[in-house]
Order: structure tokens, then C-alpha cells, then sequence
């Protein structure tokens, strides 16, 4: 932006506002363009982590393997700090970007924190049985995973609105409403994790799309 303010010195206030929106447009380009690999990326962890979960909770009949999505976002980062180094000479910063950014930072904060009111709350209440602990344990788990992958499909909406980009909006929606549907299909066992199969499928997809879209 700093480049383009230096080529608007001279230019009449219509050629100035048109390299202005050039340049935001080009930029958001790139970085839709950039995303497709961010997407792909946790997509596919997603998906990867979901069926692997579920498998071993099918085999074992123990939700406690539940604790293996705490390793996805560590495995996740990594990936996405060795891509971004392959992507620093070409980093785009600018109000949208900040904005993308701060939108998915919101999501982490937000499903973080009610993943841990939930569990929380689902292991500390008085006075229960050992199995109706373990029943109310189940239940919250599902509505946690509901409540996440809705949260999900919101914050995939917003940032195809910043970004001015349909696939993302429309998977944002598919992701969340869908999602939920295969919730209340599922119910409170083991078969929870399609949901997040299916939403990391739909931003595998909705990856490879953006990326067709920009090549």
C-alpha cells in the first residue's frame, strides 16, 4: 500500500481511487490464492484425524481418544509456519488480511473455550453416578462437537465475505448446517467424528476449488 500511495501523488482523484482498488483487488487475489494451501492443509488433518479417531474409538469402545485432536492443531501449525516460510517473499499484508487473520483467530479462542467449559462442566458435576457421569460425559462431547463445527462454518462464511469469494461463503454454510445435520443423525457414540470428516472434506474441496480459481 505504501508503494501505491507514492504513485497516487500527481493523479487525479478518479485515477487514484482506481489504482487503489487495483491494488486491494490484486492483493486479495493473492491471498485467496495463498490460502488454497492453508486449506487443503487442515482439511486434509481433519479428515486424517477424524477417521483415525473414530476407528480406534470404534475398536476400543474408549471416547478417551478423544484427546489425540490436541495433537492437530500442533502438527497443523508446523506445516503451516514450513509453508509460510516458501510463501515470505510473497506475503501480503493489508486490512483484509488482518481481518481473514483475525477472523480465525476468533474461531480458535472461541472453540477453544468451549471445549474446555464443556469437558469441564460434563466431569465435575454433583452428584452423579458413575454412569450417569459417564452418559452426561457423551452427550456434552457430541453438543461440543456440534457447537465446534458450526463455529467452524461460521468463520469460513466470514472470511468469504471479507475475501469476496463464493466457494468459500457456500462451504462455509454446507460445513456448518451440514455438519449439523450429521449430528443429530449420529447422535452421542463414536459416529460424532463424521462430522468433522465431512467438514474437512468440504475445505479440501473448497481449497482445490480457490486454487483452480486463481492459477
Amino acid at each position: 500500500m505504501e508503494n501505491t500511495t507514492e504513485q497516487t501523488k500527481g493523479m487525479t482523484a478518479e485515477e487514484s481511487l482506481s489504482l487503489i482498488t487495483e491494488t486491494l483487488n490484486s492483493n486479495r487475489k493473492e491471498i485467496i490464492q495463498r490460502s488454497s494451501k492453508y486449506y487443503i492443509l487442515w482439511g486434509a488433518l481433519l479428515t486424517l484425524f477424524s477417521i483415525v479417531i473414530y476407528l480406534l474409538w470404534k475398536l476400543t469402545d474408549q471416547g478417551a481418544w478423544n484427546n489425540l485432536w490436541f495433537a492437530m492443531p500442533v502438527i497443523g501449525f508446523l506445516l503451516a509456519r514450513l509453508i509460510g516460510r516458501k510463501d515470505a517473499d510473497v506475503n501480503v499484508q493489508n486490512d483484509v488480511s488482518r481481518i481473514t487473520h483475525g477472523i480465525w483467530s476468533a474461531f480458535g479462542i472461541f472453540a477453544c473455550t468451549v471445549a474446555v467449559f464443556t469437558i469441564a462442566y460434563s466431569y465435575v458435576s454433583d452428584g452423579a453416578l458413575e454412569l450417569g457421569r459417564t452418559i452426561r460425559a457423551m452427550v456434552s462431547v457430541a453438543s461440543l462437537t456440534a457447537e465446534i463445527v458450526l463455529l467452524f462454518g461460521l468463520a469460513e462464511s466470514a472470511c468469504g465475505v471479507a475475501l469476496k469469494n463464493w466457494a468459500m461463503k457456500i462451504a462455509g454454510f454446507v460445513t456448518g448446517i451440514g455438519g449439523l445435520a450429521i449430528y443429530y443423525i449420529t447422535g452421542a457414540n463414536e459416529e460424532q467424528m463424521f462430522i468433522f470428516t465431512f467438514a474437512g472434506l468440504v475445505l479440501v474441496a473448497t481449497g482445490l476449488i480457490v486454487k483452480r480459481q486463481y492459477r
